[in-house]
C-alpha cells in the first residue's frame, strides 16, 4: 500500500528525518513510536504533502506511484486521509453536517453508524456545534467518525501527546480498529505503547530514523526499556509541530 524509501528533510540546514525507510501493507495497522521531537508528525505531513512539505531525497511510494510531487488534494483523491494531531472544531457546523459532507452526502443512518462506531450517541451530539461545549476526546471521536465516513485507502492518524480522556482513548481505537476492518490501512503514529499495542507492526522512530520494527508487544518493551531514557528525547528539534 505505501512504501517509503530513504526519506530525508533538512530545516534551515538541520536533518529532521534521516534516510527513513518503512512499508505498510495493504489492510495493515502500522504503528510508529517515537519519543516527543523525533520527527513524527513530520513524516505524516511529508507523506499527505501537508504545508507544501517535500522530502529533500527519497520515495514516497503508494500504490505503486511515487506521490512526493502530488498536491495535497491529489493524494486525498488516491484515498489518503491524514487526521488529527488538532481535533476538529468548527464554529457554527454541526456533527450532521460534518460527518455528512466527509462521507460525500452519505444517508443518516450510515452516520449515525459511525457514531456509534466510536462510543457516541447520535441523539446526543448530531445537532451540537463542533465547538467548545464539546471536549477535546469527543471532538476526537467526532473525527474519528468523519474518517470512518472517508473509507480512505490508507488513513494517517497522528494522535496528539495529550487531550486524550480515559473514556474516549478505548473508544477511539476501538474505532480505529473497525476503520480497518471495513478496509483501510492505517498509519498510526505515537508516543503511547498502549495506543501501539493495536498495530500489527510497530516501527520505532528516533531522530527521524526507523531503529527498529516488529510485534508491538515486544517492540513496546524495547522502546520502554532503551527510549524512555535516552538522552535524545531532550534535544531541541525544528519537528513540525
Amino acid at each position: 500500500m505505501l512504501v517509503v524509501e530513504k526519506l530525508r528533510l533538512a530545516l534551515n540546514g538541520k536533518p529532521i528525518i534521516n534516510d527513513l525507510s518503512l512499508h505498510v501493507e495493504k489492510g495493515e495497522i502500522h504503528g510508529i513510536l517515537g519519543e516527543n521531537g523525533t520527527g513524527k508528525t513530520t513524516i505524516a505531513y511529508l507523506i499527505m504533502g501537508a504545508n507544501n512539505y517535500k522530502p529533500t531525497a527519497g520515495r514516497i511510494i503508494f500504490q505503486g506511484q511515487d506521490i512526493a510531487d502530488l498536491s495535497v488534494s491529489q493524494r486525498a483523491k488516491k484515498g489518503i486521509t491524514l487526521a488529527w494531531q488538532e481535533p476538529a472544531r468548527v464554529e457554527g457546523l454541526t456533527v450532521r453536517d460534518y460527518l455528512t459532507l466527509s462521507g460525500n452526502h452519505r444517508k443518516i443512518n450510515q452516520i449515525e453508524r459511525y457514531l456509534w462506531m466510536v462510543g457516541m450517541e447520535p441523539g446526543q451530539y448530531l445537532d451540537r456545534d463542533i465547538d467548545a461545549t464539546l471536549s477535546g476526546g469527543e471532538r476526537k471521536r467526532i473525527e474519528l467518525a468523519s474518517v470512518l465516513a472517508m473509507h480512505p485507502k490508507l488513513a494517517i492518524l497522528d494522535e496528539p501527546d495529550s487531550g486524550i480522556d480515559i473514556v474516549s482513548l478505548p473508544l477511539i481505537l476501538n474505532g480505529i480498529v473497525e476503520m480497518n476492518r471495513q478496509g483501510s490501512s492505517v498509519l498510526l503514529i505515537t508516543h503511547s505503547e498502549r495506543v501501539a499495542e493495536i498495530a500489527h507492526r510497530v516501527s520505532i522512530l528516533c531522530a527521524g530514523n526507523i531503529i527498529r520494527t516488529g510485534a508491538p508487544s515486544e517492540t513496546s518493551q524495547w522502546f520502554k526499556n532503551n527510549c524512555l531514557t535516552c538522552p535524545h528525547i531532550n534535544e531541541p528539534t525544528d519537528e513540525i509541530k
